[in-house]
C-alpha cells in the first residue's frame, strides 16, 4: 500500500515537471538596443523559447508570439525600456494571447526588415530569443561623408545630389584636369553612374599604387593648401558593443565603453586634419553601445572605401600583472607568438557573444570574402602599425616592442591597411584606472593621431575611386 501511494506520488511530480517544462521558462532579463544601422530587442531566459513572427505594413509593427511562458512582470519592463529616441522602434506591447502564448507587438517608425533567431548560451548569457529590426531605406554612408565635406566647404543650400556636387566644384577649379597626366590626383569627371569623387588609372595595391608608374608620378597635389581633390577616409572600428560588452575590468569597467569614448576622441582629431591639403574623415564602424558582426565592421569599411582601418580595443588576461599596449596586424600564416594566436581566438569570438545571426544568408557569403587579403596589405598594415605603436610608447608602456600579427577576422579586408589597437590591459587596475582618464584618453588618441600622420608622410594617400 505504501509503496503504491510512492507510485503515485512519483507520477504526480513527474507530471507536474512536464507542466513545468512545457510553460515553466523563466525570464532573466530583457533588453533593448537602438541605434541607426538596426535596434535590436533580446529576451534572455532559462530555457529556448519559441517564437512566431508576422510583418504587418500599415501602420508598420512586428507581432512575435513567444511559446511557453505566461505574462510576467520581466516582459512588462520592455514596453519601458523603448527610449524615445530610438530611430525605429515607437513602442512595445505586451499581452497574454492564449495560454501559454505572450503575444509581443513591436511598433515601428518606418518600414524594417525584421530577422528573429534564437542563440544558444555561451559566455554570461543564457538563452536568448533577439529580435533584429533593420531599416529598408538607409542612407548611403560615403554620401553622408560627403554632404559633411561639402558642408565644410562654406555656406551653401544642400545639395539633392551631395557627390555630383563634389565633382562640380572639382571641374570648376582654375587648372583643373582630368587626365592625371600632370602628375597630381585626377579631378573627377562626370561619367556613367555609378559617379566617383577622384578618378585615377587602375590601381593594385593596398594603397592603390599604379603599377605602371613610379610612385613620385602619382604623388598628392600640395601646391594649394586649400585644394581638396579628395576625402581621405579611416575607418575607426571601436571593439565589441552592445550585447558584447568585451573585457571587465576589476572595477567594473567594460571594454566597449572605453573603447568607444578614445574611438570619439580619434575621430575628432581626424575630422579637424588633412593630409597635403586632402581633407580628412573618421567613419566609425558604430557610434552607439550595439553590436556589429566583425564582418560587418570590414564590409562597412569597404562601402566607404576607407584608406586606413584601425580597431580598438582594451586587452584582458586571467591575471592583473600583464599591462602594456599592444598592435597587431594580419598575418595569413601562424601567429607571430602564443600570445598574439591568443588573443586574437580571443577577439574572433565576439560574434559569438555578440548574437551573429548565423542563418542570414548575407553573413555566409561576406564571412567567405575573409580569405581575400593580400601580401601587398598586410605589408602596409605593418608599415601603419609600426607608426602607431612608435607614438603610443610615448604616453605609455607597451606591451610588445614590434608589431604582432595574428588571424584577426576583423583585420581581413583585403584592400585596406588594417590595425588592431590594444590600448592597454584593462584587467591591470593601474591600466583599468588609466583608460578611464579623460586625460590618458586624450594623450592616447593624440599618439594614434600623430601614428596615422607618420604612416601618410611616408605613404602618401593616391588618387583612388569612390563608388556610390
Amino acid at each position: 500500500m505504501k509503496r503504491r501511494s510512492l507510485l503515485k506520488s512519483g507520477a504526480l511530480v513527474l507530471l507536474l515537471g512536464a507542466q513545468h517544462l512545457a510553460r515553466g521558462a523563466t525570464i532573466v532579463a530583457v533588453r533593448v538596443w537602438p541605434a541607426p544601422d538596426y535596434s535590436r530587442v533580446t529576451i534572455e531566459s532559462d530555457r529556448e523559447l519559441k517564437a512566431k513572427q508576422f510583418f504587418i505594413g500599415s501602420p508598420p509593427r512586428l507581432a512575435v508570439d513567444i511559446e511557453g511562458i505566461d505574462l510576467n512582470p520581466a516582459l512588462k519592463e520592455l514596453v519601458a525600456k523603448v527610449a524615445a529616441n530610438d530611430p525605429n522602434i515607437a513602442g512595445i506591447r505586451v499581452a497574454q494571447n492564449t495560454p501559454g502564448v505572450v503575444r509581443l507587438v513591436v511598433d515601428l517608425k518606418q518600414a524594417i526588415s525584421p530577422q528573429v533567431f534564437t542563440l544558444a548560451p555561451v559566455a554570461a548569457y543564457q538563452h536568448r530569443l533577439v529580435f533584429d529590426l533593420y531599416p529598408t531605406q538607409v542612407r548611403d554612408p560615403l554620401e553622408a561623408l560627403i554632404t559633411e565635406r561639402l558642408k565644410d566647404s562654406g555656406p551653401a543650400k544642400p545639395a539633392a545630389d551631395p557627390l555630383g556636387e563634389l565633382i562640380t566644384q572639382q571641374n570648376q577649379k582654375p587648372g583643373a584636369k582630368g587626365d592625371g597626366g600632370d602628375g597630381k590626383v585626377a579631378s573627377a569627371k562626370p561619367a556613367n553612374a555609378p559617379q566617383s569623387i577622384a578618378t585615377a588609372p587602375a590601381t593594385t595595391g593596398a594603397n592603390g599604387l599604379n603599377g605602371n608608374k613610379k610612385p613620385s608620378e602619382s604623388k598628392v597635389a600640395t601646391d594649394a593648401p586649400d585644394k581638396t581633390d579628395r576625402l581621405i577616409i579611416v575607418a575607426i572600428d571601436p571593439g565589441h558593443g552592445g550585447e558584447d560588452p568585451g573585457a571587465i575590468g576589476p572595477g567594473g569597467t567594460r571594454e566597449k565603453d572605453v573603447v568607444l569614448r578614445l574611438a570619439h576622441r580619434l575621430r575628432d582629431r581626424i575630422n579637424a586634419s588633412s593630409i597635403n591639403g586632402n581633407t580628412m574623415r573618421a567613419y566609425l564602424t558604430r557610434d552607439a553601445d550595439f553590436f556589429v558582426p566583425l564582418h560587418v565592421r570590414v564590409q562597412k569599411a569597404q562601402h566607404v572605401q576607407a584608406d586606413l582601418f584601425i580597431s580598438i580595443h582594451a586587452d584582458a588576461f586571467f591575471t592583473p600583472r600583464p599591462q602594456g599596449a599592444s598592435v597587431f596586424a594580419l598575418s595569413q600564416g601562424g601567429a607571430s607568438s602564443t600570445a598574439a594566436r591568443w588573443m586574437a581566438a580571443k577577439e574572433n569570438k565576439a560574434d559569438l557573444i555578440g548574437g551573429l545571426n548565423v542563418k542570414a544568408k548575407d553573413a555566409q557569403v561576406k564571412r567567405a570574402l575573409f580569405d581575400m587579403s593580400t601580401t601587398a596589405q598586410i605589408n602596409d598594415s605593418l608599415k601603419l602599425g609600426g607608426a602607431m605603436l612608435g607614438e603610443i610608447g610615448r604616453v605609455g608602456k607597451l606591451h610588445k616592442g614590434k608589431v604582432e600579427q595574428a588571424s584577426f577576422a576583423v583585420l581581413k579586408a583585403p584592400d585596406i591597411p588594417s590595425v588592431l589597437v590594444e590600448a592597454a590591459f584593462i584587467s591591470n587596475p593601474e591600466e583599468e584606472a588609466k583608460l578611464n582618464s579623460n586625460d590618458y584618453q586624450e594623450q592616447l588618441a593624440s599618439a594614434l593621431m600623430r601614428g596615422i600622420e607618420g604612416y601618410f608622410s611616408k605613404n602618401p594617400p593616391l588618387a583612388r575611386n569612390r563608388t556610390i
